[in-house]
């Protein structure tokens, strides 16, 4: 009965999300999730907390953002913490992101960002990748509204060198730039140090990669005052209270557990060099990653014809259909287990 419906509603084209099945002994390496536990010091928080929840939470987000701004070594006014990184953008895309000029980002890039420009009507243009699939600046060099990049890039994994987000802040000191953090900690160089002196930067943050805790949905964005009072506007015109009080002290006892993080990431890098490896022994070609996964083609079996195989045996991966990356596969860095077992299905496929 779409007689119902807002005109709007007839031109989107939603987000399509990584699968996410009911499969018996599965191997799930196809949503980018980390393969270990987040610090145990969240459980301990959630518990503590659980008395309170007859209460509304505390609407900015304090103990998180104080949390997020001790990490970092900036303001709490200089943190917006939201209902998962995907909130944050959205926010991000209507309170900085729309103007009269053209969004920039890449051809090939997270898909929410085409959506949330049909959502809220945003003129955009997706410049394309070079034939390497990287991000090149010198094709960023044009006017615009505003520039949205994943550093590093997804679904690539390669990412830009914080000397190169620089000269592209400073290539366009009238429009905001969003560089979208969410798999920086996996060995790239984060851009927030350049906060302090870019007014026009935005960094984005996801605790769904390298905090584990994809189930707790909580994003954050680190930017001068003047960027984050845009984002709160949006937010308190939308939902006062978009993290609930468990969410809240969860996160902030992550953000503050650094021994944790940093022995999960270590593992999930020495993982990722050891599938890499294992991959090119079996004929595939990876671009060269700082994510938690790995972007990589057959040089003569069609990732849609891996993708299939690999699901009959447990085994999820995740394929786009789009022109230039068809024949690519996203694999998501498992446990050296997981790892191991998904090398053991491409070895016997492609035997066969």
């Amino acid at each position: 009965m779409s007689r119902f419906w807002s005109p709007v509603v007839e031109t989107l084209t939603p987000y399509v999300p990584g699968e996410q099945p009911r499969m018996a002994g599965l191997i799930k390496l196809n949503t980018n999730e980390n393969p270990y536990p987040p610090s145990p010091k969240v459980a301990e928080a959630i518990a503590a907390e659980m008395g309170t929840l007859r209460l509304y939470p505390e609407p900015t987000g304090h103990v998180l953002r104080a949390a997020v701004a001790a990490r970092y070594g900036v303001g709490e006014d200089e943190v917006f913490v939201g209902n998962g990184s995907d909130e944050v953008l959205a926010h991000a895309f209507q309170a900085l992101l729309k103007h009269e000029r053209p969004l920039l980002f890449p051809d090939i890039t997270y898909s929410f960002y085409p959506v949330y420009c049909g959502l809220y009507g945003i003129t955009s243009v997706e410049v394309p990748l070079d034939e390497d699939l990287r991000v090149r600046l010198s094709d960023y060099d044009r006017p615009c509204g505003g520039i949205i990049l994943p550093n590093p890039n997804a679904p690539t994994g390669t990412a830009l060198s914080r000397a190169e987000i620089a000269a592209l802040l400073a290539a366009h000191p009238d429009a905001v730039v969003v560089v979208d953090e969410a798999y920086v900690d996996f060995g790239a160089e984060s851009a927030i140090p350049l906060v302090k002196d870019h007014p026009n930067l935005l960094v984005v943050h996801t605790l769904s990669k390298s905090r584990a805790l994809a189930g707790l949905r909580v994003g954050y964005a680190i930017g001068q005052p003047h960027l984050i009072e845009a984002l709160v506007r949006v937010k308190d015109s939308f939902n006062s209270y978009p993290l609930d009080r468990l969410a809240l002290v969860g996160a902030a006892a992550a953000v503050a557990d650094e021994d944790w993080f940093t022995q999960t990431c270590a593992k999930v890098i020495a993982s990722r060099t050891r599938l890499e490896a294992g991959l090119s022994a079996l004929g595939f070609a990876t671009l060269p990653s700082s994510a938690n996964f790995l972007f990589t083609r057959h040089e003569s079996v069609p990732g849609a014809t891996l993708a299939a195989k690999l699901r009959e045996r447990a085994i999820l991966v995740r394929h786009f259909k789009r022109p230039r990356i068809e024949n690519h596969l996203r694999i998501t860095v498992g446990t050296d287990a997981d790892c191991d077992r998904l090398l053991e299905a491409l070895h016997d496929i492609l035997r066969a």
